[in-house]
């Protein structure tokens, strides 16, 4: 049954280019195919699109159901329909499939008309860049000249950020969430034990396992240790603790699977070598390596040297380890630094990176407020609703909050020094239409 507010019944859609793809590397990609979708209606003028990015393992499949029997919906169903965070009554909303990925869109796994066997490791490195312009493919193919916004989470919000960079003049906003403009020592370390798994499976064989047995047992290790880093200490003790699934088990059995969460993590590897290619793995956890905006540009502030009218909406997480909240606070600064408007939240969530897919309502709050905001510049769809002025009365604030929300003028931009969770700045945010730090 699909539920009163989702996007309905989609189909994923592709688009086979015309022309080759050169990438970063020099190489070029004949007949490169691109899986997407889309919800809602693109309005006449063409200027109500919103392109939202998966992370690592997503793909183009973010809302809705591929049949009234489908038990599973798009994995930001919560944040695109009508009246959510990407209010499909207002955008034209799509979501593509990332290159070198495996869910539609050309990758390792797909046949290489030249030989006319999958490409295997033969595919080409690509980058965060690479797959940035092959979307500004799909992107023009609709007849779009600018987005309203660019949004993702994770490696997602890596592609978000460089939009701005890449294409300033077609885009007026970003958004990203629980990000960084390059990987940590830390993440990079993650990243290499997870391709160490997979390369040294025997049934890996130099990335030529296709129409044979799959490297399931380096790929499910992969996936697990990737899935530990996604979570927070907080996450993991709230839901497993110690708790064992078993007893203590006969001495042949010592080694097993005893405690929740490692039963846990055994799920995750198993679910995921059913749908994930290891190659694709390999290669797009090598394309985040590489992302590095401070190396490219000299420092992070010249990143942004023409991106000066794109606004910005930077969120992170405060219990993410991954892509910790300095690594905002960086993206933040060097924005300033070049008289960029961003706004800045952290959400405070026990759930670690993950919760970017998890606390959708605050998510929600804010995205809506940003967007609103940029409806009301006049860059966005001229039929954008305008946000409620009104502080509502059941909103339950502090009297000194109150007295500020009554102080501060619509629009302004807002520092918050010390001044508790948040609360105030995303009422300003929500109700008054402000950019806040």
């Amino acid at each position: 049954m699909v539920p009163k507010n989702s996007v309905g019944i989609v189909e994923t859609k592709y688009l086979d280019l015309k022309v080759p793809i050169v990438l970063d590397c020099g190489s070029s990609l004949n007949n490169v195919r691109v899986a997407y979708e889309t919800y809602g209606d693109l309005d006449k003028a063409r200027g109500n699109a919103i392109l939202v990015i998966h992370a690592l393992t997503g793909d183009a499949h973010a809302a809705g159901l591929h049949s009234a029997d489908d038990q599973k919906s798009g994995w930001w169903d919560a944040m695109i329909g009508p009246g959510k965070a990407f209010d499909t009554d207002r955008f034209f909303v799509i979501c593509s499939n990332c290159l070198g990925g495996c869910m539609g869109t050309t990758g390792p796994g797909s046949i290489n008309p030249d030989t006319g066997e999958p490409y295997g490791i033969s595919f080409p490195p690509f980058t965060i860049s690479d797959m940035v312009r092959l979307q500004k493919c799909l992107v023009d193919h609709l007849g779009i000249e600018k987005l309203v916004t660019v949004a993702g989470g994770s490696m997602g919000g890596m592609q978000a950020l460089e939009w701005g960079v890449l294409y300033p003049e077609s885009v007026q906003s970003s958004i990203i969430i629980a990000s960084t403009a390059y990987l940590s020592a830390q993440a990079l370390a993650f990243d290499a034990v997870g391709r160490h798994a997979i390369v040294t499976d025997p049934r890996w064989v130099r990335g030529q396992y296709y129409n044979r047995e799959i490297p399931a047992n380096g790929l499910a290790i992969a996936r697990m240790l990737g899935h530990i880093t996604y979570l927070s200490t907080e996450s993991m003790e709230k839901k497993f603790g110690r708790e064992k699934k078993r007893p203590d088990s006969e001495p042949e059995n010592y080694f097993s699977a005893e405690f929740q969460v490692e039963s846990y993590l055994n799920y995750q590897g198993q679910k995921f070598i059913a749908r994930f290619d290891a190659n694709s793995y390999l290669y797009i956890t090598k394309a985040m390596d590489n992302y590095d905006l401070p190396s490219r540009f000299g420092t992070l502030a010249n990143a942004f040297k023409k991106s000066g009218d794109v606004k910005y909406l930077i969120t992170s997480i405060s219990s993410d380890w991954l892509f910790p909240t300095w690594q905002s606070h960086e993206m933040v600064r060097a924005m300033r630094n070049r008289n960029i408007d961003v706004t800045f939240f952290e959400i405070n969530s026990r759930y670690g990176h993950d919760a970017f897919l998890i606390e959708t309502e605050t998510l929600t709050k804010l995205i809506k407020a940003f967007l609103n905001r940029v409806a009301d510049s006049g860059q966005a769809a001229p039929e954008a609703r305008k946000i409620e002025k009104k502080l509502p009365d059941n909103v339950l604030i502090r009297p000194d909050y109150r007295v500020i929300y009554n102080i501060v003028r619509e629009g302004s931009r807002v520092l918050d020094l010390g001044c508790g969770d948040g609360k105030l700045l995303k009422i300003l945010s929500e109700y008054k239409d402000c950019a806040g730090t």
